[in-house]
């Protein structure tokens, strides 16, 4: 299925087209040339992924003492043909800053989640929305295109330092294009449609002086184009008698953890300075269906795994649905990286089978590279006190490194050093091989 992906640029500092999936191109406003759109014709099922931020360039819109600048960011549909074409949605959100703020405060760990998501931004409000099956109040069930015309599908405001996401689920009856844009002060949708139709892309495409890296792998943009997929499922049975159980989610092209598997949707189309693939996974749903049998107490852990001696950032902050048996539970999860949170206790009985299912739409704003884990209760507590102990030699070593040293009056005498006994943590137990557990 064909999802339209506009994240490139994430960074808007201005008005105009930001991705077009009509046959032509438009105008860079960096380089004052034409790019050639990301062209696609969509026809049947497909998805649309928006994400992006609003710092104009002009600082006097930045807010705080003064008028916040806002900008409307606008989904456009395009009917080339002759007869009306008709766009259904099955479930989809779309939310910014005000309608969902990021509020960090006491939401790292996993909490269990409400009717309502936790404030953790747009990203994770509009996934949750996706995971359930819905449809957003104040989107439509379906727009007509009219033959030959253009029609503006959803639309929300961007406010300058803030962000807008939306993601979308749906099906046509015929041929269309899709394209996004952003308008400042606009009066009506005719305004919107201008944007489009006077061929300037938005200011902000950083990447257009590293087309070269990005088409040999060494820089990751943004995605601005066409991905075919949106789902992965696996289907696994697994006996914890014989060890724990990894899987890998949202595994890259640089973590694989030892599988060679890569969970990166490929692109049909995209804008050239667009990343070669959906290297994010933002907006794909995950449905990891596991078959569980052992005994004893285990629990199912989530983890980030880095590289040591990296500086620890949130790697995850989203919604995950968790059903054991006729049991179904949403929690909100915020993962730091080099980090592994228990997302539920499972109570294994011997000749009995254990069926767990973990679903969730990962949000923008994650880094992927997780473990999936299922491990006994003691295993997780040994590798979480080695990580402690870690961190805590981190931060003596950091501490030590700022202190300011007084050099004395008289050089003092030279003493023997005293041996320095280091604590290594225990290697992490081998993940298996799963490469056939994903279906694209």
């Amino acid at each position: 299925m064909p999802v339209l992906h506009s994240n490139q640029p994430e960074i808007v500092t201005g008005a105009g087209i930001l991705v077009n999936t009509a046959s032509g191109s438009a105008i860079a406003a960096e380089t004052k040339r034409p790019l050639r759109n990301a062209a696609f014709t969509f026809d049947g099922e497909f998805a649309v992924h928006m994400h992006h931020k609003y710092y104009p360039s002009d600082a006097a819109k930045m807010g705080g003492s003064r008028d916040r600048g806002v900008l409307t960011l606008a989904l456009i549909a395009t009917n080339p043909g002759s007869d009306p074409v008709t766009l259904t949605f099955e479930r989809g959100s779309l939310k910014n800053s005000f309608e969902a703020p990021y509020l960090p405060n006491k939401l790292m760990g996993v909490k269990p989640l409400g009717k309502r998501p936790w404030n953790t931004g747009p990203g994770d409000a509009t996934a949750v929305q996706m995971l359930r099956d819905q449809l957003d109040r104040n989107l439509p069930s379906s727009v007509v295109i009219p033959p030959q015309g253009k029609k503006v599908v959803v639309s929300t405001l961007l406010p300058a330092r803030g962000i807008a996401n939306g993601l979308l689920r749906g099906r046509s009856n015929g041929r269309f294009h899709l394209a996004v844009v952003a308008a400042e002060n606009p009066r009506s949708n005719q305004d919107l449609l201008s944007v489009l139709a006077a061929g300037r892309l938005a200011p902000g495409r950083i990447y257009l002086n590293r087309l070269a890296q990005i088409n040999n792998g060494t820089v990751f943009s943004r995605v601005a184009g066409v991905a075919l997929g949106d789902q992965y499922t696996a289907n696994l049975r697994h006996d914890l008698n014989s060890g724990s159980l990894h899987v890998p989610l949202t595994s890259t092209r640089r973590h694989t953890f030892g599988t060679r598997e890569v969970q990166v949707n490929p692109l049909a189309s995209r804008m050239v300075d667009s990343a070669l693939n959906n290297v994010g996974t933002y907006g794909v749903r995950f449905d990891v269906n596991l078959n569980l049998t052992g005994r004893g107490h285990h629990q199912l852990v989530m983890s980030h795994p880095v590289v040591s001696g990296k500086k620890t950032f949130t790697a995850f902050r989203g919604s995950i649905r968790i059903q054991t048996g006729q049991q179904v539970r949403d929690v909100h999860v915020g993962l730091r990286s080099g980090e592994s949170l228990a997302l539920s206790d499972l109570h294994l009985q011997s000749g009995m089978d254990q069926p767990v299912r973990v679903s969730l739409v990962y949000p923008a704003d994650a880094t992927p590279g997780h473990l999936l884990s299922v491990v006994p209760v003691t295993q997780l507590a040994q590798l979480q006190q080695r990580q402690l102990n870690l961190q805590r030699t981190q931060d003596s070593i950091a501490t030590t490194k700022n202190r300011q040293l007084k050099l004395p009056a008289q050089p003092p005498a030279v003493a023997k050093p005293a041996a320095v006994n280091i604590m290594r943590p225990a290697p992490l137990p081998a993940i298996l091989p799963l490469m056939d557990a994903y279906r694209f």
